[in-house]
């Protein structure tokens, strides 16, 4: 065991890349055909040429010879012509040498020899029995030969070109083919286990991560080559996490430290005489405060550190359409109502309500439809209101920026509703896109991936 131990340290271990697995796979799964088709061949070719004695040939051959031995010399050659068949053909003759084949009688019909005599009712009867390897060359036609001795001295000759007393060839070669073909199968879905399920593995994962930044790291199994991608994919998702976890620490601790100096000037703005300064300036602090307490939530936004679970997303948006007419909104709802999804329920129900929000605050109409296929998830809210210009929609996903006019500060926010939205649908691996409709309004479509 120690002498084992140290050769499998000393000598050096190849690494199991793709290329070098795919080619061992090739390798192995020919070898194993050629090992198959021989087994097989063999085994079937016992089972479709069995012995003499479990052929019933030998009860046919006594048969005839005790029909020719009791017809009149006579009638012998035409009843012995007669009696054979697609198998074997018959011959009687009256003489040995007219057979034309050496005395030699054939070890392997020892057995058989005493179970003719038998069924022949003649003890000392004289049988010799020919393979192809002990006919003369010259001989025709090749295959088997048996010689029976008959009670006046004659001879009866049968001959086989074969000796596929089972199955014939065809029905034999097509089993063949069809186990060994079951065994190809069998033996590729074996080999490829060991190679598809770390490639699914990976896959997975690198989808769980697109949805999930807690996801956890993906197991390194698999051929060597595969194993280095997985340890870097692993690494960079572990930088990408830290990346993440550090700005949001330092944008929200920044937050955090604004609040001091607003206070200090809020303060400091009540020593302010004039009124309509005064009343200028609390504005712009209680707007900054604002400002400052929105991105501490957007930073700290817990939602977007939950982690995926499986949820009815039907129930979930008919839970916030009944929340909004509750306080007196009246929601239009479609789609499903039933539908299980796997992503964070408190981020994507932060998203509906604030899209949906947004919908009640500057249109009229609010509608929510929900619609499914086979690779994504399509919710639509829709409005009609003034809607957002072409060029203007592609800025309104910036934070703090806010429109003008229809969409100006009057209305409440400070231009981080959406960029919220779209930073946690994005991070399920879904989109969050804008359009006007025709006959004004606008459409918020939200997709999630399916699975």
């Amino acid at each position: 065991m120690r002498l084992l131990a140290w050769a499998r340290r000393a000598l050096p271990r190849p690494r199991v890349t793709i290329a070098r697995w795919i080619a061992l796979t090739t390798l192995a799964a020919m070898l194993s055909l050629l090992l198959l088709k021989w087994l097989f061949g063999v085994l079937l070719s016992v089972w479709a040429q069995p012995p003499l004695l479990e052929s019933g040939l030998i009860e046919k051959v006594a048969t005839v010879a005790r029909m020719v031995d009791a017809a009149p010399v006579a009638q012998r050659p035409t009843l012995a012509s007669a009696a054979g068949d697609v198998s074997y053909s018959v011959q009687w003759l009256l003489q040995r040498d007219e057979a034309g084949l050496p005395a030699l009688v054939d070890n392997e019909f020892h057995q058989g020899a005493p179970t003719l005599r038998a069924l022949l009712a003649r003890p000392d009867a004289q049988i010799e029995v020919y393979g192809p390897s002990d006919l003369p060359a010259q001989a025709q036609p090749r295959g088997y030969a048996l010689l029976i001795e008959l009670s006046d001295k004659s001879w009866l000759l049968y001959r086989a070109t074969d000796r596929s007393w089972g199955l014939d060839e065809l029905p034999r070669n097509l089993i063949i083919v069809a186990l060994m073909i079951v065994s190809s199968l069998a033996l590729a879905l074996f080999a490829t286990r060991y190679l598809a399920r770390p490639l699914e593995r990976f896959a997975e994962g690198a989808r769980r991560f697109g949805k999930d930044f807690n996801a956890p790291p993906i197991p390194v199994v698999g051929p060597y080559d595969l194993r280095q991608a997985i340890l870097a994919f692993n690494a960079t998702q572990a930088q990408l996490k830290h990346f993440l976890d550090d700005r949001t620490q330092m944008l929200a601790a920044i937050s955090h430290d604004l609040r001091a100096p607003l206070t200090r000037m809020r303060l400091r703005a009540e020593f302010i005489e004039e009124g309509e300064l005064q009343a200028k300036l609390f504005k712009d602090v209680d707007e900054m405060q604002a400002m400052v307490d929105a991105a501490l939530q957007f930073f700290r936004d817990d939602a977007r550190l939950e982690p995926a679970t499986a949820f009815d997303l039907g129930e979930l948006l008919s839970t916030v359409v009944d929340d909004f007419k509750d306080a007196g909104v009246d929601i239009d709802l479609s789609g499903p109502r039933r539908w299980v999804y796997v992503g964070r329920p408190i981020g994507i129900k932060r998203v509906m309500v604030n899209l949906i929000e947004n919908a009640v605050k500057y249109g009229t109409e609010p509608t929510v439809q929900l619609a499914i296929t086979d690779e994504q998830i399509i919710i639509r809210v829709l409005d009609r209101g003034p809607g957002i210009p072409e060029h203007l929609q592609a800025c309104v996903f910036e934070p703090f920026y806010r429109i003008e006019g229809s969409r100006n500060k009057d209305t409440g926010g400070v231009g981080l509703g959406l960029p919220a939205a779209r930073a946690i649908v994005l991070e399920q691996g879904g989109s969050v896109t804008l359009s006007n409709r025709q006959g004004g309004g606008l459409e918020v479509r939200v997709t999630l991936p399916v699975g």
